[in-house]
């Protein structure tokens, strides 16, 4: 299966004691291989000299997990002010936090530079003049458009929204110049959940490339290249997972010949979510529900309000039943949302499933329960965290109706025309 064995193994131990004392549904982390998969990615890069990873917020917003973060040496990349507040909330400040906003607000700029600041991370041209105080460091966001093709999910570069054109990054840092920035950084991001290592490289050589035209027509050095997120997991079992080592090597490599021909080697950033804790998460859900008609749809207690992924992109997550193995039915696993896209699975090979049996759908540790919704008045479930002494603990309660109903206690406010 997907996720770790050795994470199997564990969750399989007290998985029935978990239920049991918190109820289904849930989400569940595993941090021990949290650890583990942070400290493997540090290794990974141990041969570039100076290298960071800026957690995406937005994968799995949790204080919990994100202090998890701070232990490996981690900054947080955000992108809105809730996350912004969230990573200041648990101590970071300053440069322990990327802003790489889009479509951003003058409202959402002040909250950028309050409290510490951060390394700002501006999407377009015109943001420039809007910045109310330029910093002293300042980062694009970089969109090649058709000199790079994009991958299956993100798509063609020439489509996407984000990012500053290539005819316009020189005239964006000369700008910025203006206004003040003395130092610099350039960040893209061309891909989401890419397997092929030899993307990921080239978009590193892609941004050196940059940087040096970029440094030579201003005269500028460059302190950081940022080659963003979109590092895979293997959601499937037949998958090859990331191969991160080669990855980490060969962009060491162009780091060393960019010093030996520039004088200076920039840092290296990553931005990574779904890598680091999409495997060691994991949706627990009873079956409660057995319907036989055109098919047969087996019914559960979690629906497309607490993992979006499958309904909205149609995107495969493994599905086992605890304790159940050998001869297989083909099956609909569902939720309740009254949306004919609320579907975990799709006509897959399962072991028999009766009512009561503990369905686990795996690898949901990044956009599970951070891309939930409450459509239909669905509240979104409780969040655990399997300890690395095999404790377990509760992370985030489970939304109530009065969580749902919050917004409809207000002060009367009626304007007549």
């Amino acid at each position: 299966m997907p996720q770790s064995a050795d994470f199997a193994r564990r969750l399989a131990e007290s998985l029935e004691q978990i239920v049991d004392h918190y109820g289904t549904p849930f989400h569940l982390y595993d941090e021990q291989g949290i650890r583990d998969n942070g400290e493997a990615l540090l290794r990974a890069f141990a041969g570039v000299d100076h290298f960071k990873e800026y957690f995406a917020v937005k994968a799995l917003p949790n204080p919990t997990i994100m202090k998890i973060m701070q232990d490996l040496g981690f900054g947080f990349d955000c992108s809105s002010t809730s996350e912004l507040a969230l990573s200041r909330e648990i101590g970071a400040r300053g440069e322990e936090i990327m802003f790489t906003s889009n479509n951003t607000s003058a409202a959402e700029f002040a909250v950028a530079e309050a409290d510490g600041g951060c390394v700002l991370n501006l999407d377009d041209i015109s943001l420039v003049e809007k910045v109310p105080q330029m910093p002293e460091l300042i980062c694009f966001r970089y969109n090649p458009g058709e000199r790079r093709s994009g991958n299956s999910i993100i798509g063609n570069p020439v489509e996407s929204k984000y990012g500053v054109a290539h005819d316009q990054l020189l005239d964006a840092y000369k700008l910025a110049m203006q206004r003040g920035a003395r130092r610099f950084g350039l960040h893209t991001m061309l891909a989401s959940n890419e397997l092929n290592h030899a993307y990921m490289v080239e978009t590193a050589r892609m941004l050196l490339d940059r940087i040096r035209w970029l440094s030579e027509a201003l005269a500028i050095e460059f302190e950081f290249i940022n080659i963003g997120g979109g590092l895979g997991i293997p959601y499937r079992p037949q998958e090859k997972p990331l191969d991160i080592v080669s990855m980490g090597h060969e962009i060491a490599e162009l780091l060393s010949s960019f010093k030996a021909h520039q004088g200076y080697a920039p840092k290296l950033f990553l931005e990574s979510g779904r890598y680091i804790t999409g495997p060691y998460g994991v949706l627990v859900t009873r079956a409660i529900n057995r319907k036989e008609i055109y098919r047969t749809y087996v019914g559960v207690d979690a629906c497309m309000s607490s993992l979006m992924r499958p309904g909205m992109y149609g995107s495969y997550h493994h599905v086992t039943v605890h304790g159940k193995q050998g001869e297989e039915e083909t099956v609909d696993v569902v939720g309740s949302l009254c949306e004919n896209n609320d579907k975990f699975a799709i006509q897959r090979p399962l072991p028999s499933i009766e009512d009561g049996d503990i369905v686990v759908i795996h690898d949901t540790g990044a956009h599970g329960h951070a891309m939930g919704f409450n459509y239909n008045g669905k509240a979104r479930p409780k969040e655990l965290l399997l300890r690395s002494d095999g404790s377990v603990e509760l992370i985030r309660r489970e939304e109530n109706i009065d969580d749902l109903f919050a917004t409809l206690n207000y002060e009367p406010d009626r304007l007549l025309p």
